[in-house]
C-alpha cells in the first residue's frame, strides 16, 4: 500500500482542516459576535435616545458656530457627550438643558460607557479565563485517553471505555474536522482540532503523557502515519487501531500499534454469524455493547480464587492472561489460577436502555 505524505492526506481533507488547537468543553454561550452586536446596537439606541432628548429641548442649548441646534447638531452633541470627548462647541445654556444633563444625559453617557467598556473586558476577562483552563487542564492531564477521529469507530469506542469508568475529562479527541470537535465537546470531551499525523497536533493532546490511544480515522493511511507519529511521541502507552481492509493490519502493527481491529472484517464475521445463528449474533452484539446485558471484563485474580480452577470461580471464565499469553479456559496448561494471572470474565451488567438478549424476540418470531 503506497502511503501518501502529510501534505497529501492535509489536501485530502480539503475544507475540513482547521489551524491545530485545543477546545476545552463548557457550558452553552452565546456567539461573541452576536453578543457584541447586541451591546452595538443597544449603545445606539443610547446614543439615539440622547439625541431626541437634546432636540426636544433645542432651545435650552447654543451651538457657537451658527446659534440654533438643529437634528444634526444634536446628534452630534450626543455623540461627543457620551464619548466623553466635549469639544464645548454645543453647550446647555437654559437652567432646563443643564437639568436634563444632569439628570438624563450623565447617566445614558455612563450606560453608554458601560456597554462599549463592558465588551472589552468581558472579551479579555473570557481570554484570560479560557487561558488560565487551558494551562491548568494541560498541567493536571495524566494517564488520559487519546482517541484520533470522531467518527462512527471514534465515537462508538470511547463511548465503551467510559461505561466501564473513564471520566469524560480523562479523554481528548482529535480530529480534522471542526463539526466533529464541536460535538465531542458538545459531550465533555476536550477535542484538539488538526491533523493527528502532525507532532505538533498530538502534543497539543498531551499524547506523550497518554496511557492509551485510539486510532480510528476513515482512512487505513492515515491510521498507519497517526500510529507512526504516535509511537514516536509515547513509547510505553497502549496504542489500538482500526482498518477497514485486513491486509492493510500487518503495517499498523509495524507501526507501533498493539492491537489492530479490522471493521469490515469484524463487520462481516458478525453477519455471517447471524445468518447462521440469530440468537449468537444478538448474543454477539450484546457483548461488545458495554454496560448492559452481558459484558466481558478482564480483571485481576482475587486471593480467593488463586489455587483453582479456571470453572471453579463464581464468575464465567473464557480466558486466562498469564504473562504475555491469552489462554482458553480449558488450556491444561493453566493448572491452578495465580495471583499475577488476569481472567477474562462473562458477567452481567446492569440493565440500562438496551435489552437483554433473552428478552429479545429473534428474527421472524
Amino acid at each position: 500500500m503506497k502511503l501518501p505524505g502529510h501534505d497529501a492526506i492535509a489536501r485530502q481533507a480539503g475544507e475540513h482542516l482547521v489551524p491545530s488547537r485545543v477546545k476545552l468543553p463548557r457550558k452553552a454561550v452565546e456567539r461573541p459576535i452576536r453578543q457584541v452586536a447586541k451591546r452595538l446596537v443597544m449603545a445606539l439606541l443610547v446614543l439615539v435616545a440622547t439625541a431626541f432628548v437634546v432636540y426636544a429641548d433645542r432651545s435650552g442649548y447654543r451651538d457657537n458656530s451658527d446659534g440654533p441646534v438643529d437634528l444634526l447638531d444634536a446628534f452630534y452633541y450626543a455623540t461627543v457627550t457620551l464619548s466623553t470627548t466635549g469639544y464645548g462647541d454645543i453647550t446647555p445654556v437654559s437652567d432646563g438643558a443643564r437639568l436634563i444633563n444632569i439628570l438624563v444625559i450623565t447617566p445614558l453617557r455612563v450606560l453608554f460607557l458601560i456597554i462599549l467598556v463592558g465588551t472589552t473586558l468581558e472579551v479579555l476577562t473570557e481570554r484570560t479565563r479560557e487561558e488560565w483552563r487551558l494551562n491548568r487542564w494541560r498541567s493536571t492531564l495524566r494517564d488520559h485517553t487519546v482517541v484520533i477521529g470522531f467518527g462512527t469507530k471514534g465515537r462508538s469506542a470511547v463511548q465503551t471505555v467510559c461505561a466501564t469508568g473513564l471520566k469524560k475529562e480523562q479523554v481528548v479527541v482529535v480530529d480534522p474536522s471542526s463539526k466533529a470537535i464541536e460535538a465531542a465537546t458538545a459531550e465533555g470531551y476536550a477535542g484538539v482540532a488538526g491533523d493527528a499525523t502532525r507532532s505538533e497536533v498530538l502534543r497539543r493532546a498531551e499524547v506523550h503523557k497518554a496511557r492509551q490511544i485510539i486510532i480510528a480515522p476513515q482512512r487505513d493511511d492515515t491510521a498507519v502515519l497517526v500510529a507512526l507519529t504516535a509511537r514516536q511521541l509515547n513509547r510505553s502507552a497502549k496504542i489500538v487501531a482500526a482498518v477497514r481492509e485486513e491486509e492493510n493490519a500487518p503495517l499498523l502493527k509495524q507501526s507501533g500499534a498493539d492491537a489492530v481491529i479490522t471493521s469490515s472484517g469484524a463487520a462481516g464475521r458478525l453477519l455471517g454469524l447471524s445468518v447462521l445463528s440469530p440468537a449468537a449474533g444478538m448474543v454477539m452484539e450484546d457483548l461488545i455493547q458495554q454496560g448492559s446485558g452481558l459484558d466481558i471484563v478482564d480483571r485481576p485474580v482475587v486471593r480467593s480464587e488463586v489455587g483453582r480452577g479456571p470453572r471453579d470461580t463464581e464468575d464465567l471464565v473464557v480466558s486466562v492472561v498469564r504473562g504475555h499469553r491469552v489462554l482458553g479456559y480449558d488450556d491444561p496448561s493453566i493448572g491452578k489460577l495465580q495471583l499475577t494471572d488476569r481472567l477474562i470474565t462473562i458477567v452481567r451488567a446492569t440493565p440500562t436502555e438496551h435489552v437483554a438478549p433473552h428478552a429479545r424476540p429473534l428474527p421472524g418470531d
